[in-house]
């Protein structure tokens, strides 16, 4: 089955990117929120995102005209998807508001429509029977920026009908995604169970006292040639995602190197503010964060 009209629920920090990426690349595309309010914010946040496009990608403004002709907005989650061939859901990360939203959407969506969950911890066998549709409902998980970081993570649960795996995989593609195909549920998925243990091993280090947060990331820059050490990413992601993974950690192994880094990155960086790129300040200041002086790696 080929899609043509795409319903994005929710226009948060994923869902606006999600739906601008998608218009971008030719498809009829309707951004589903809770109210009209909130999807004013989501028009204004498109504008920023053309600048970006422009910036990045050099789109023209012709292109840019027929993106936002092909986006149109509402509140009533039964008009959202009357048309749907394919539902991304870009709810807020909670099992109960995902839940609700499931319990909604089975009412109203038309029978064809496949249902995708945008979920970076959140397993879709966690939801497939609430949908009444599970042969019809996976995973298709995007990395922030979008149009630059241009991955697709799609997980199948055990009962997802083949085939609609294979559509979402070649829709992914439609929209300048590289597909990264995932055979069993994983919690993390890819990306997230490489990155995690990184990111931890990274803070370990550092609360016990092995080395600075410059060393650390010197270490890992140089020999990996990477752009990024783990403390540069971890103030990407947001130090308050690693205090909140690292609280999880520490609770259920009751290691003791974990629950005196929780504690160091709650009176350090979290108490203070200290959040990462989007406050100005984590384990670097921005936006002249140390790693960029040329001379760092010398």
């Amino acid at each position: 089955m080929s899609y043509k009209n795409i319903t994005i629920a929710g226009s948060g920090v994923l869902g606006y990117q999600i739906a601008f990426q998608t218009a971008f690349h030719g498809f009829n595309v309707t951004v589903y929120d809770i109210n009209d309010e909130v999807l004013e914010k989501a028009k204004t946040k498109f504008n920023g995102l053309s600048d970006a496009y422009k910036t990045d990608l050099n789109a023209t403004q012709q292109q840019l005209d027929r993106t936002f002709q092909d986006l149109s907005y509402t509140s009533d989650l039964a008009e959202a998807v009357k048309n749907a061939d394919l539902l991304i859901e870009a709810v807020p990360e909670d099992p109960k508001i995902k839940t609700e939203f499931y319990k909604k959407l089975a009412k109203v969506a038309p029978k064809k429509t496949v249902f995708t969950t945008n979920s970076s911890t959140l397993l879709p066998s966690q939801f497939a029977k609430i949908t009444g549709r599970p042969s019809k409902f996976l995973a298709l998980h995007f990395a922030n920026k979008i149009w630059l970081h241009n991955t697709a993570e799609i997980m199948e649960h055990t009962t997802t009908d083949p085939q609609v795996f294979k559509d979402v995989v070649a829709f992914a593609k439609a929209i300048g995604m590289l597909t990264l195909p995932l055979h069993k549920e994983q919690p993390g998925y890819i990306l997230n169970s490489l990155l995690v243990p990184l990111l931890s091993s990274a803070l370990d280090l550092l609360v016990g006292d092995v080395a600075d947060q410059e060393t650390i990331d010197k270490t890992w820059m140089k020999a990996t040639s990477a752009p990024l050490g783990p403390f540069g990413i971890l103030d990407v992601v947001g130090i308050t995602s690693a205090y909140n993974i690292g609280k999880i950690s520490a609770e259920k192994t009751k290691n003791e190197l974990k629950i005196k880094t929780v504690k160091y990155l709650k009176e350090n960086y979290i108490d203070k503010n200290k959040l990462g790129v989007s406050t100005g300040e984590g384990f670097y200041k921005y936006p002249n964060p140390s790693f960029n002086n040329p001379d760092f790696l010398k």
